[in-house]
């Protein structure tokens, strides 16, 4: 065989055996690739079916909550005006919203008959005072007479005794003119205090029977520089509300406007019917602005409570368990917790119990998780604070 052709085929084995290899490695090549592709997949897969979730821990508040509850307004002191006398309203000086002094006069009640039956005490008291008087001088007389033996003591203690009397008699006498004096003063109807007239419930000519606290009020006076509040606080908020404490005041008229009130006495005890106790506070109405007898809000500011922990809404999971909060333990694992709430602020949560200031709260936890799962967490929201979060 000649050399060239040789040297042609021994050309054409090495390339034969270069393609061959060639060949071999891009199919090794190919089944390492879709083997490493598919380890990927896998792992991709697997790492897919680990839910990631965002983490919060439950901190205390910075502000306690606020107890908005209803109240009412009375005047400082409120006094009605009752007639102690009868007869018929002679006028009146004063209505209401008007301005008043103490001792000034409000209206004032015809009596003819207390007058007439003064008329008579007076009469009594003159024929009295007379006797009295003419008694005097004759136990005096007596007196004297006793000295010369011209009358026996017997007679001198009779005209004594009956001085003694007819003064009595006179005393008596004086006692029904002030009486009725006392009575007639009662017909002019005053002001007890400085205040605002706030009722009239009379007019000229009406009929007025006398009868104490039974009868109509006529006047009612009121001091309305301060006002009192009364607020029926839950018996649950009660210790939190105590004497001192400060409240916030809106009425319906002063849209926006706040007044400030404070807390100067608790009733310390329950209303078993609501079970509710009656707290009263003071508020200034030195501007007249606020009206006895009108409806309030009253807003207080709760202290805080160190050991309630504030959490997202978001958090909470309701179903046929209860109320939850799903954690992660420290394996990466799901930790179910039963809550309790203490207050709602709406985006986010008081807890009252279940929780622990180092517990990690899933925030927004996906649906299907079970007790035990494994999750992950989102780095970006491990240390995410829960006022972030809501």
């Amino acid at each position: 065989m000649h050399p060239a052709q040789k040297l042609s085929k021994r050309g054409l084995r090495l390339a034969g055996l270069v393609v061959a290899v060639v060949l071999i490695a891009v199919v090794v090549i190919g089944l390492i690739t879709r083997a490493t592709q598919a380890s990927n997949l896998k792992t991709w897969t697997q790492e897919q079916a680990v839910p990631t979730v965002s983490v919060i821990t439950p901190e205390p508040g910075s502000k306690g909550p606020v107890l908005d509850l209803p109240g009412r307004l009375e005047a400082y002191v409120r006094a009605p005006i009752y007639a102690q006398v009868s007869g018929y309203l002679k006028d009146w000086k004063t209505d209401i919203g008007a301005p008043v002094k103490a001792g000034e006069l409000l209206g004032e009640i015809s009596t003819p008959e207390i007058d007439q039956q003064l008329l008579q005490a007076r009469a009594d008291l003159a024929s009295a005072k007379a006797n009295a008087d003419l008694a005097a001088i004759t136990a005096k007389r007596w007196q004297a007479m006793l000295g010369s033996d011209s009358v026996a003591q017997q007679d001198v203690d009779q005209r004594t005794g009956d001085y003694a009397a007819k003064v009595a008699l006179m005393n008596a006498a004086q006692a029904n003119v002030d009486r009725l004096e006392a009575t007639k003063a009662f017909a002019r109807l005053v002001a007890p205090f400085d205040g605002v007239v706030t009722a009239r419930d009379t007019d000229v000519g009406a009929l007025i029977n006398s009868g104490g606290g039974t009868g109509p009020e006529l006047f009612v006076v009121s001091d309305i520089h301060k006002l009192r509040v009364y607020v029926q606080v839950p018996q649950a908020y009660g210790p939190s509300i105590r004497p001192g404490s400060d409240a916030v005041l809106m009425v319906p008229e002063y849209p926006g406007r706040e007044f400030h009130a404070q807390v100067i006495a608790t009733s310390n005890a329950v209303n078993a019917s609501s079970g509710t106790t009656l707290v009263q506070l003071m508020v200034d109405n030195a501007d007249s602005k606020l009206m006895p007898g009108s409806f309030a809000h009253v807003r207080f500011s709760l202290p805080v409570d160190t050991a309630a922990l504030r959490v997202p809404a978001s958090s909470l999971i309701f179903d046929n368990a209860g109320l939850r909060v799903a954690t992660v333990d420290g394996d990466n694992k799901i930790a179910f917790k039963t809550v309790s709430i203490m207050f709602d602020y709406g985006k986010t949560v008081e807890i009252g119990s279940g929780l622990t200031s180092g517990d990690r709260v899933i925030d927004s936890p996906p649906d299907g998780i079970k007790n035990g799962d494994a999750v992950k967490i989102a780095s970006d929201n491990a240390t995410a604070k829960p006022h972030e979060k809501a």
